[in-house]
């Protein structure tokens, strides 16, 4: 594979970070079309298949039919259904993503993972001498291709919002490089949703004050999007101009490990409430077992169909000691809120309190399932 030559803007840009944020294509899924050669160039979905299952992660194939991730998987086979599903291995999983980090940290220590399938890297220090930002990312692209016979997109920026986005701009197998001074005029060329945080309701909220793109949003003044949007005002306004100060933390101590699910239709019956929480535990506790927690608090969240969250948290005097007692915590937690006073759009699990993070708790470290 050829390499392009460092840039001129790359040299000559002192003082600014070089962020590269790696993103595997369709992980899970192209993990089961790798190990099952029958599978390859077939729509193929990772999670349970039948009753309330929930589909976990889709091929590019599926992806084609409408098919993603968190989305129930009656209406997964609906509109697609040639659709395979595949039982989750999360075992194989965790082991292909320690070989990702291994080759991550061949070309830096300062790797900062948000998942199994993506990661944060500073380069800033060419510790290689290779002497170009872009090289190391198509560099890392070849040897995960190599090694583990997948595919990744990358993003290279002078920030972490920046890096991410690019990221997701020529996927599957894509690079994207947004230079010193190109962040804003690139962020303003995106519609809202594509803004790490803004989802389908805040875009909504969005379009209804005439808020369609990055663009739009730049010209509202920080007064103006704090009394709209209160302290995430504050955040969008920096991210329409392409700002961010947050650095690559490879040394970041989690204060929770958590997923929530926000549904297709709301739900109040409890055989759906408890099959929704089945899938939850699932994935939440992969993270768990990925990072090697240990923690004393299990925290539910729902958020009714009026947007009103509520929580419930249960702690104990010792570590849980298992999936077991995680899941059996947070069937405690759900059952003690039936009935439901009204339907529920979302559902999330928290485990904190975590050994070794000590001091103020931050906002719960939590991904939502459709980012997997």
């Amino acid at each position: 594979m050829a390499i392009p030559a460092p840039t001129d803007d790359e040299a000559e840009a002192p003082g600014l970070r070089k962020i590269i944020h790696v993103d595997m294509d369709a992980f899970f899924a192209s993990v089961e079309q790798r190990d099952n050669p029958e599978l390859r160039g077939r729509p193929v979905a990772v999670g349970g298949a039948s009753g309330r299952g929930v589909v976990a992660a889709a091929s590019y194939e599926a992806r084609r039919f409408g098919v993603r991730s968190a989305m129930p998987s009656v209406t997964a086979k609906r509109k697609c259904p040639e659709l395979i599903f595949c039982k989750p291995r999360f075992d194989t999983y965790r082991e292909v993503s320690q070989q990702i980090r291994a080759i991550f940290r061949h070309f830096t220590p300062h790797v900062e993972p948000l998942s199994l399938d993506e990661a944060y890297l500073d380069v800033t220090e060419d510790i290689r001498g290779i002497g170009s930002a872009t090289r190391v990312a198509e560099l890392i692209r070849a040897r995960i291709r190599e090694e583990t016979g997948l595919t990744a997109s990358a993003g290279v920026s002078y920030n972490k919002f920046l890096a991410k986005l690019a990221s997701d701009q020529n996927k599957p197998d894509g690079l994207c490089v947004i230079r010193p001074g190109q962040g804003a005029a690139f962020v303003q060329s995106l519609p809202v949703r594509r803004f790490h945080g803004v989802g389908p309701r805040g875009a909504e909220k969005m379009a209804r004050l005439g808020i369609e793109t990055g663009a739009d949003l730049a010209a509202k003044d920080a007064d103006w999007l704090r009394a709209h949007f209160g302290s995430f005002g504050e955040y969008l306004y920096r991210a329409a101009r392409g700002i961010d100060l947050r650095p690559v933390r490879a040394d970041r101590i989690r204060k929770s490990i958590g997923g929530e699910r926000t549904f297709f239709e709301d739900i109040s019956a409890a055989p759906a409430l408890r099959d929704a929480l089945a899938d939850i535990v699932e994935i939440v506790w992969s993270r768990i077992a990925e990072h090697q927690a240990r923690g004393r608090t299990v925290t539910l969240k729902l958020r009714y169909a009026d947007f009103q969250i509520a929580t419930r948290a249960r702690s104990l005097p010792h570590f849980v000691s298992g999936r077991a007692e995680f899941e059996a915590l947070a069937a405690e937690l759900l059952d003690a809120q039936l009935p439901l006073p009204m339907p529920i759009r979302l559902m999330g699990l928290t485990l904190s309190s975590l050994e070794g993070a000590e001091g103020e708790e931050r906002q719960p470290d939590t991904a939502q399932l459709s980012l997997l």
